[in-house]
């Protein structure tokens, strides 16, 4: 099981840029004290999928690791899209694992209790499109007692299924944690709804982060379904309607409230599909505010943040990341950035740490 203290929530750190570019060095742990009365928080409550399989490439007999990359339909839980690997496992980087045995369609992957077919090639010999030859109750059984957490180099000790839930996990849809929610904690959401703050929810499929492949990294992120649910439409429109701040915990809230959102600024209630990228031409009509991991330039979540903030604000992020040694990855430290704009009634709301001595 992962070492306790990469969750230690209060070792993080928090660095917090404002709609004009200024930038506060902060203790994660005063994240609770952010944010203004009427202010609404969105969360992503998916679970994470032990989408990690390994098994037996059966016209090879040689050995295969699958990592699930995306539903190809939430109407078909039979079908999704997948990366695959050749022997090793993930303590070895993703970008030097070696390659799966030469796959084609029609081909049967032995995946512990499970067998899947490869219905073809999707433009590289990696990601493919694989179905199950069985039911989806059986899928997720197979899934619980074979699979395993997505896991990358970085963290070298297995992962449990429980250390990559956040602490509102509800549906099993994500093939990697929705990671931002790990800065939650019960004693941060509880501060924030005895100070007026709302807090609401949807259900995104985050997609997988990395392939180690250049040319598939920039097909990322592939098509995630989500829903949104009735109430948290409504949290939004009262939101809007009061002229308070709406802030996203995680990229892929920010990919489903404006993959939502229509020409003026409303959601749409129920299922859908976040398609292609966000970026700097993306205009932003929900999210005013994002807190995110810390992400690198040229991955697909810091393009994300192109959309919030100018190239010399991102600089500036690049450098403090950098300067201060801000932790990346899933159980790294944070980014609260709020989107440059024109003024407006209610700003994200740093007063409150007003003085604090950077960390």
């Amino acid at each position: 099981m992962m070492d306790n203290d990469r969750l230690d929530h209060s070792i993080a750190k928090l660095l917090a840029v404002d709609a004009n570019g200024a930038l506060r060095y902060l203790p994660r742990t005063r994240l609770s004290s952010l944010f203004s009365a009427g202010d609404l928080v969105v969360a992503n409550d998916a679970a994470t999928l032990p989408a990690s399989l390994v098994g037996r490439h059966c016209a090879s007999c040689e050995p295969i690791e699958v990592r699930l990359a995306a539903w190809v339909s939430h109407h078909n839980p039979r079908k999704f899209a997948a990366i695959a690997f050749g022997s090793g496992d993930h303590r070895t980087p993703t970008e030097d694992r070696s390659p799966p045995p030469p796959l084609a369609p029609g081909d049967r992957l032995a995946l512990g209790p499970l067998t899947a077919v490869v219905e073809h090639l999707l433009d590289h010999p990696r990601l493919f499109r694989l179905r199950f030859l069985c039911d989806s109750a059986t899928i997720l059984a197979g899934l619980a007692q074979h699979g395993r957490p997505i896991q990358y180099a970085h963290v070298p000790e297995p992962l449990a299924l429980w250390d990559v839930w956040t602490r509102i996990a509800a549906d099993p849809i994500a093939f990697e944690a929705p990671s931002a929610g790990f800065a939650l904690n019960w004693r941060t959401l509880a501060a924030w709804r005895q100070r007026g703050i709302g807090i609401t929810t949807l259900t995104h499929a985050a997609g997988i982060s990395s392939t180690g492949d250049p040319a598939l990294d920039a097909r990322l992120p592939f098509d995630e379904p989500y829903h949104i649910p009735e109430q948290t439409v409504a949290a939004i429109a009262h939101a809007r309607l009061l002229g308070t701040c709406i802030i996203a915990i995680g990229t892929s809230v920010v990919r489903a409230l404006e993959s939502a959102a229509d020409v003026h600024g409303g959601v749409s209630p129920g299922h859908g599909i976040a398609r292609g990228r966000i970026g700097r031409q993306t205009p932003l009509r929900i999210v005013d505010a994002l807190l995110t991991g810390v992400h690198q330039a040229g991955d697909s979540h810091f393009e994300l943040l192109r959309a919030f903030a100018s190239d010399v604000v991102l600089d500036s992020v690049s450098e403090a990341f950098r300067a201060c040694d801000y932790q990346p990855h899933e159980f790294g430290d944070s980014l609260l950035i709020e989107r440059q704009r024109r003024a407006r009634h209610q700003a994200l709301t740093l007063a409150a740490v007003e003085g604090l001595d950077n960390i």
